[in-house]
């Protein structure tokens, strides 16, 4: 029975009919790159053909249709429009049955599913036989991260130190260490390796030191570090009293130059008012002698009537007139009546009575420093005769 179909298919080869061996195969179902390396899809096919394949490859995305990138039909490559158009093509002769494709400088968003299709005019394939699909993963390293500290390090104290990267795929982890002055390691639960957290309880002053955060991926790894400075009291209330300080020397300052302001203000008001109570009062200046003075010439023409004052103890027209008046010259002197014949003279004494003189009482006593009758006359004086009054007070 073995011979059987062993002579069968020598006639079936005889008669020209012949088996299907097109089949597409793929070095691996995964591959993964770094971000701007370069990736390679590896593909490949077997045929019995000696007709020139028709290849196509297709990049099928989440959330998107699949679309043609890269094509090869009668011996003509042809790269679509798209994204990967500059970095994108086979990396060996199509004709060597080897279809393998390449990415340069890979992104992100170059991630996806990558199927490849082969056809041959002339030979036919079992069905799915004839396509290849890769999975590609881009990779992106993490970004440097960034580190925080969050609380007050002050002795007894609680603070968080947090580590976070911006971008990383797939995500990282963190592992917190404290390099200087000595090696630490920390572990769950104080550290969180995937929130990036760190937590120190309880601060003391040999907890200061370089703490170091380590971001790592498949693709990489970044660092960032934080200087942790435990004191003893809170830098807090120490900028607190420094300002509260500063304000109060400044509100001090301030007060002090307005006492000083209010003061020069006062005294300048109290001068000010003595200066008006001195003018209010002062006396009027007094004229000087020589401005009162009269001049030769106004004496001489302000001469003074001559009064003539009889004796008002004798009755009216007892004596002429002559005998009763007097001159008063411009300086007040006294020239008394002439003396008649036989009478007494004006400067005697009148006669004793009883035995005992009698005082002689002058009506008009001469007054002290008259001048004489030419220094008048000299001064251009002029007498003036004056009526004399009656007791009753009428002229005479």
């Amino acid at each position: 029975m073995g011979a059987l179909p062993r002579s069968a298919l020598a006639l079936a080869a005889l008669l020209g009919v012949s088996t299907a061996v097109l089949e597409v195969h793929v070095g691996t179902g995964s591959v993964f790159s770094v971000e701007g390396q370069q990736a390679v899809l590896p593909a490949w096919y077997t045929s019995h053909s000696q007709r020139k394949p028709y290849v196509t490859w297709l990049l099928d995305k989440e959330h998107a249709d699949p679309f043609q990138i890269l094509t090869y039909l009668d011996g003509v490559v042809k790269v679509e429009e798209t994204e990967l158009k500059p970095r994108v093509g086979f990396l060996y002769p199509v004709l060597s049955h080897n279809i393998s494709v390449f990415i340069n400088a890979t992104r992100e968003r170059d991630s996806g599913q990558y199927m490849c299709t082969v056809n041959v005019v002339d030979e036919a394939s079992s069905m799915g036989k004839n396509i290849g699909v890769i999975n590609l993963t881009v990779l992106v390293p993490p970004a440097t991260p960034s580190c925080q500290l969050h609380g007050e390090p002050t002795v007894g104290a609680n603070v968080t130190l947090s580590c976070s990267s911006r971008k990383g795929k797939p995500s990282p982890v963190y592992q917190w260490q404290r390099t200087a002055p000595t090696l630490q390691v920390f572990f769950p639960p104080a550290q969180d390796w995937h929130r990036g957290t760190l937590k120190l309880t309880n601060l003391s002053l040999d907890m200061s030191g370089l703490y170091v955060c380590a971001a790592e991926n498949q693709a990489g790894s970044a660092e960032c570090h934080i200087i942790l400075e435990v004191h003893s009291t809170s830098t807090k209330a120490v900028i607190a009293g420094a300002v509260l300080g500063s304000l109060g020397a400044l509100a001090t300052v301030v007060f002090f130059a307005q006492r000083v302001v209010g003061y020069r203000r006062k005294k300048r008001d109290g001068q000010e008012e003595a200066a008006n109570e001195i003018k209010e009062d002062a006396v009027a200046p007094k004229t000087p002698s020589w401005a009162r003075r009269p001049a030769p010439d106004t004496l001489s023409k302000a001469s003074t009537l001559s009064s003539i004052a009889g004796r008002r103890d004798r009755p009216y027209g007892a004596n002429p007139p002559s005998d009763t008046a007097s001159i008063l010259t411009a300086t007040g002197s006294y020239r008394g009546p002439p003396v008649r014949a036989g009478g007494r003279p004006p400067g005697l004494s009148p006669p004793a009575l009883n035995g005992a003189p009698q005082r002689r009482q002058d009506p008009n006593p001469i007054p002290s420093g008259s001048l004489p009758t030419s220094s008048l006359t000299r001064a251009g004086a002029v007498p003036v005769m004056v009526p004399a009054q009656s007791r009753a007070g009428s002229l005479v």
